[in-house]
């Protein structure tokens, strides 16, 4: 099961030096990166390439930071892609907690990463509904 690396970091000039600079010293690869903002303090979440050791590493500079399961699953990268997707959760009332998402160009593919309570049965859902579930392996080498 893929992992995001969450960060909690006061929102001023260099927190994101400072957490990428541990993971640089680390060679620790970033895959992907959301900034969310509320107020004084924000919250950074990551994919890498090594998530657990991404945690320990930053815990070990005085990070606050965390592993939160989540759901990746490859989307076809055209109009109407990810309405398939909201529409199946929809019909299920699963709720979205939190999500991003990206292209992967040289597979004309799009990934949406997401969290919600249940990571299990949302991917049995999706997976019995002809999406491909992206394993941690499959997540990080992108």
């Amino acid at each position: 099961m893929p992992h995001q690396v969450s960060v909690f970091a006061e929102n001023r000039p260099g927190k994101i030096e400072r957490i990428t600079g541990v993971l640089s010293r680390k060679d620790i690869d970033i895959r992907a990166i959301t900034i969310s903002d509320s107020g004084d303090y924000g919250i950074i979440k990551l994919l890498v390439d090594r998530p657990q050791e991404a945690v320990d590493a930053l815990k070990e500079d005085g990070i606050a930071a965390t592993l939160r399961d989540i759901v990746a699953i490859r989307v076809k990268d055209k109009p109407g892609g990810l309405y398939e997707v909201a529409s199946i959760l929809t019909k299920s009332a699963v709720n979205v907690e939190d999500a991003y998402g990206f292209t992967v160009e040289r597979k004309k593919d799009a990934v949406f990463v997401f969290q919600v309570q249940d990571v299990r049965k949302t991917e049995k859902l999706l997976s019995d509904a002809g999406f491909s579930i992206l394993s941690d392996g499959e997540l990080y080498l992108l």
